[in-house]
């Protein structure tokens, strides 16, 4: 099965109110996944692509997958998870270096704030098995 991209180029432009990056598509495609890692355990109807029939889940997973990429590119992530994970802080002679904690949701994934707010907004979050 193909891997499901939940937000358009467009929508990204709509959201950021600034024009989509020229790699805009990995991006949003790399932001679906953290979404989808995100939605582990919540239950909705989807069609036979896997994709959600409710128009209000569709929206909220747009939302989410574009205050996802919104966010990396604010923290200068790239979708790969490397950026922003560990700092590095010098004053004079003290030197201070440690990881940084992030915003995180199921599945263990940094999901951006906003992006969290949407899909718990929308009942997806915290997802629960019945």
């Amino acid at each position: 099965m193909a891997a499901r991209v939940y937000a358009t180029p467009e929508q990204l432009t709509a959201w950021t109110g600034q024009p989509a990056p020229p790699d805009a598509d990995r991006l949003l495609a790399r932001a679906s996944e953290d979404v989808d890692d995100a939605l582990v355990t919540a239950v909705y109807a989807t069609d036979a692509l896997g994709m959600p029939t409710d128009p209000d889940i569709l929206r909220a997973l747009a939302d989410a997958t574009c205050a996802q990429v919104e966010w990396q590119q604010e923290t200068g992530d790239t979708g790969t998870g490397a950026a922003g994970r560990w700092d590095s802080v010098s004053i004079g002679p003290v030197s201070l270096s440690g990881r940084k904690d992030g915003p995180t949701a199921a599945g263990d994934v940094d999901l951006a704030p906003r992006a969290h707010r949407a899909l718990r907004r929308a009942g997806l979050l915290p997802g629960v098995i019945w």
